[in-house]
């Protein structure tokens, strides 16, 4: 551990690392089965850097996203998932496998210290910047993956999941047997650590930039696949306030 890192604002060595032994373990059987039921294919995936802090920034359409993401990725994946997962088994797996929770209802300080942790760590954090499923297409991304990679200075990886639900299904669809997925992959892009205090206004900035980013990669990985985007799901999700101000910000000039 790297204490240096974890003694900048904000700190992260009052977090317990988290555990990447047992997705290694399991991400083989769980890609096994994946692949066993559905035509996936992973594009580039060797753009995710080798070592070293990673922020993947993913679409979100469709239930069987994040477990794809996490099978695809050459480099265990620690994930923001939305806490209503964390019930019975499937909670214990997610916690086992090093997974963070996230509050998005509210200002989720605990999940923004996780993640920090992690990237402080040289690991890979995922995260969904749309902040909930939906359309898929980047045009509403939220400032909480700017503000990581401000802190950490991780690169972002951007990533386009195509076929997790067709045009006219619900949020919670799964895909029939031998559905055709598509996960592509984007070259990284590099961003330098901002020292406190963090300026909303820079933020703000970097946000735009990313989500620049992420709708050009989208749009460039339909035209490269031939899979479109499912469009707004008929039970759509809502905002969500966790996800809009993962960062904690306030009306206030600065961020922690």
């Amino acid at each position: 551990m790297n204490v240096d890192r974890h003694q900048a604002l904000p700190r992260t060595g009052d977090v317990l690392a988290l555990p990447d032994l047992p997705m290694r373990l399991t991400r083989r059987l769980l890609a096994a089965g994946l692949r066993t039921h559905y035509h996936v294919t992973s594009h580039n995936p060797e753009f995710v850097p080798r070592t070293g802090p990673v922020l993947l920034a993913s679409n979100h359409v469709g239930y069987l996203d994040g477990p794809l993401l996490v099978t695809t990725c050459l480099r265990p994946v620690h994930a923001m998932v939305k806490r209503e997962m964390y019930v019975g088994r499937l909670g214990m797996a997610l916690t086992a496998a090093g997974q963070i929770p996230l509050t998005r209802r509210h200002v989720d300080p605990r999940a923004v210290k996780l993640a920090l942790r992690a990237l402080r760590d040289d690991k890979v954090v995922a995260i969904y910047p749309e902040g909930t499923r939906g359309p898929g297409d980047g045009q509403f991304v939220k400032p909480g993956l700017a503000y990581l990679a401000l802190v950490t200075g991780a690169p972002v990886v951007p990533v386009a999941v195509l076929g997790t639900r067709d045009p006219g299904q619900g949020i919670d669809w799964l895909p029939p047997r031998g559905q055709r997925i598509e996960i592509v992959y984007g070259e990284p892009v590099l961003t330098a650590i901002q020292p406190w205090p963090r300026r909303r206004h820079d933020v703000q900035a970097l946000t735009s930039e990313l989500q620049k980013l992420l709708i050009e990669h989208i749009a460039e990985a339909i035209r490269f696949t031939g899979v479109r985007l499912p469009g707004r799901a008929p039970n759509q999700e809502g905002p969500e306030r966790g996800s809009v101000n993962l960062a904690g910000e306030s009306p206030s000039q600065t961020a922690s």
